[in-house]
């Protein structure tokens, strides 16, 4: 199999990447009081050190109140935790990576298993996390601001750190997703609406802010997904054409590049064709995209909370889609994070030496 697409460099704005492999965003939850360790430093420099493309951390909350529902979840912000953040990235970069912080907003959360609590209720456009499930406040216009306004503060200051550029987390149920779906934003004002593009209005208003504390040469992503945790099978953008509405005001706003996500990344996203997420994503904003989805392994993420394991599987129909065109660059997650070496193995054809993927994993940083 060759995987020769895999390993071109990649340049847009201020990342340059040395191929076309990212790692995915996943939550670690090893940062105490919200401050990223030295072991959390080590962890990412590792993946650097095993020559991944781009790096992105884990989801890292900004500055409101409520914006995560657990303590040990990084902050993007505070002096300690910039700190940390400035050791990452430091290390990273020492060791020839490349390098972004996913910028995250939890929204409205079930209560962590833990029982700790914000100091104030969790926020959210109506707050609803999903459908009949009321878990916090609903945010007011000086709410939404000053979320906008603290999106624009991480992303500035992920510059400043030497990042080399900055993800947004729009996906997954949180909170930009929160927004976008009708099941959880019931709003009546400009931040909510009957059709998708009318929910996208606070996506764009944060990534107009991001933009501008930026300025234009720093690349700008945005991770989004069509399912919700508790709605595997649904579709925010229900034909191409909803699709097209929904993605190119954030592409006009200032989003340089699409992480598309899904379960699977070889299920099409529409019938009639067999393009992902991604593929059309691509199609339809004309911008680069990033696809994802149990790359490399043959169980999905969400199976691993619930202890499965997974074995390596073959990338033949991931470089069938890569050698078409279909996306620019390819998110792995858990073979990643089970081994730092990933990369090189596939590159070199070292097959035999993958990782199966176990829970044990999740519960500490695989360094080795």
């Amino acid at each position: 199999m060759n995987t020769n697409s895999l390993f071109q460099p990649f340049a847009l704005k201020s990342l340059h990447i040395q191929n076309r492999i990212v790692m995915a965003p996943m939550t670690r939850s090893f940062s105490p009081n919200g401050v990223p360790t030295p072991d959390v430093a080590a962890y990412y420099r590792k993946r650097a050190e095993g020559e991944v493309g781009l790096i992105l951390s884990e989801g890292t909350v900004i500055d409101r109140p409520s914006s995560s529902n657990d303590v040990n979840i990084p902050h993007f912000y505070g002096e300690q935790a910039l700190a940390g953040w400035q050791n990452v990235i430091n290390g990273v970069h020492a060791a020839g990576g490349s390098m972004g912080p996913q910028i995250w907003h939890m929204g409205v959360m079930d209560n962590h298993h833990s029982g700790w609590l914000p100091p104030v209720p969790f926020e959210g456009p109506s707050g609803l996390n999903r459908p009949g499930f009321n878990n916090g406040k609903t945010m007011t216009d000086a709410d939404i601001a000053d979320t906008i306004a603290a999106f624009g503060r991480a992303a500035a200051d992920a510059k400043r750190l030497g990042f080399d550029c900055v993800e947004i987390h729009g996906a997954h149920g949180y909170l930009i997703d929160q927004f976008f779906w009708e099941g959880s934003n019931e709003r009546t004002d400009q931040y909510g609406g009957k059709t998708l593009p009318e929910r996208t209005r606070f996506a764009v208003e944060v990534i107009k802010e991001v933009r501008k504390q930026v300025g234009e040469d720093f690349a700008l992503i945005i991770r989004l997904s069509q399912f919700k945790p508790s709605a595997y099978d649904y579709k925010l953008a229900k034909t191409p054409q909803e699709m097209e509405a929904w993605l190119n005001p954030l592409a006009d706003a200032g989003i340089d590049i699409f992480h598309c996500s899904q379960r699977r990344f070889w299920e099409p996203e529409f019938e009639g064709a067999d393009l992902n997420f991604a593929g059309w994503a691509k199609k339809l904003s004309g911008k680069a995209t990033i696809s994802v989805g149990s790359v490399g392994l043959s169980g999905d993420f969400f199976g691993s909370f619930r202890g499965e394991s997974s074995e390596p599987s073959s990338l033949e129909e991931l470089m069938r889609r890569m050698d078409r065109g279909d996306f620019d660059l390819v998110a792995v997650g858990r073979p990643i994070l089970a081994d730092p070496f990933w990369v090189q193995k596939i590159r070199d054809g070292r097959n035999a030496e993958l990782r199966s993927f176990t829970k044990e994993a999740l519960g500490h940083l695989v360094m080795e």
